[in-house]
């Protein structure tokens, strides 16, 4: 696998870290998951099989769990030998604790010459806001992400997903990875900050774009797209359709299969711009002949003609659709005490070295003794 060989030692806790070492260990990394005694968090919540949570496990594969306590002697030992045997340190803490606890970047390139360090954050580890607490969802408020979702008269609205913990992790996975491959090329370390807050903003793309070209912040459009049209979720009979026929080629199509090829030639409709701004009378005449027909009979139609469309599936229909199984992206896994659980699959598809689970979610310290026996040499040399 393409990470294999490569160890990295896991502080992290909650979703942004814990997901950020979680894409590491899915390629390859041998992961190490240090959790205080008392566990990661996150193993208390949600729902799940005894002392065993579905929120812990979705984050929290591959990777071999330790209990360490670095506030007492022989946890900061035992860390200090796991720094010596690790390539990367990946921490999600408030900037500065573990500065605190004595393990600054000096202190922990004394330790590892070329050890590759990641910190992910609320805000990163510098500017007026680096100390203040910060969740997914204040993430989502502050880099306007919130504020481009929702409908056009209503309140901004969140990601029903922790989209700003889960960017942040895959941003940090990214920068481990690009630094353990840059390390190779150089020999020098690399220290990378990830913070929710930036990975979000560089989320608003082509809105940030436009801001800045124009000085106009576009409006909240909900299901429609601010620049192109028909765009959006439209009624048939029995239920929602999402089409998006981005361009002029696009709505050809779409006006073809609808049986309103007519509509091509209206100067209203001649162009994208033209569409937005008439985008209420051609929604009208769009879902008026769509509610002809039931969702399936469009989506064949559609989809002939070459059109982008799907349905609005609920997570029960996703994991019914056969393009997602044959992807599998739903897989059955053994784990200890637990029989089979069914966890989500790998969105990266390596063709020489697939990814596959090497370890479920471990239990706390369950990977105590051969861990603590691998580094018990390096412990006594320190003593």
């Amino acid at each position: 696998m393409p990470l294999s060989g490569f160890r990295i030692l896991d502080l992290t806790r909650i979703i942004s870290g814990p997901f950020c070492t979680m894409l590491l260990g899915d390629l390859g990394a041998d992961v190490i998951k240090a959790e205080i005694p008392e566990g990661d968090p996150l193993r208390l919540q949600g729902a799940g099989r005894e002392g065993l949570s579905w929120y812990f496990a979705s984050f929290n594969r591959n990777k071999r769990s330790i209990t360490l306590d670095l506030k007492s002697p022989e946890g900061r030992e035992r860390f200090e030998a796991l720094v010596r045997s690790s390539d990367a340190l990946v921490e999600n803490f408030r900037p500065g604790v573990l500065d605190r606890l004595g393990y600054d970047e000096a202190r922990l390139q004394e330790l590892r010459p070329g050890l590759i360090t990641c910190a992910i954050s609320g805000f990163g580890p510098d500017g007026p806001y680096r100390n203040r607490p910060a969740f997914d969802f204040i993430a989502q408020a502050m880099s306007g992400f919130m504020s481009v979702n929702g409908e056009k008269d209503g309140p901004p609205l969140r990601s029903g997903l922790p989209i700003s913990d889960l960017v942040a992790g895959l941003y940090g996975a990214l920068g481990v990875t690009a630094a353990l491959l840059g390390r190779e090329k150089s020999g020098k370390p690399e220290r990378v900050d990830v913070s929710l807050t930036s990975s979000m903003v560089s989320l608003l793309a082509y809105i940030a774009s436009h801001y800045f070209a124009t000085g106009e912040v576009l409006p909240r459009s909900g299901n429609d797209h601010p620049i192109s049209s028909p765009y959006g979720l439209f009624k048939a009979r029995d239920g929602d359709i999402a089409i998006a026929p981005s361009d002029d080629t696009f709505f050809g199509r779409l006006m073809d299969a609808l049986g309103l090829s007519e509509l091509k030639a209206e100067p209203d409709f001649a162009n994208n711009v033209l569409r937005v701004k008439h985008r209420v009378r051609l929604n009208a005449l769009v879902t008026a002949k769509l509610a002809e027909h039931d969702c399936a009979h469009w989506i064949e139609v559609l989809n002939q003609a070459g059109v982008p469309c799907g349905p609005v599936y609920g997570v029960d229909g996703v994991f019914a659709d056969p393009q997602v199984l044959s992807q599998d992206m739903a897989i059955d896994v053994p784990h200890p005490g637990h029989g089979t659980v069914r966890m989500l699959g790998f969105p990266i598809r390596m063709s020489g070295s697939p990814c596959r689970v090497r370890y479920p979610a471990p239990r706390l310290g369950e990977h105590n003794g051969e861990i603590f026996a691998e580094i018990e040499p390096a412990v006594a040399e320190q003593g």
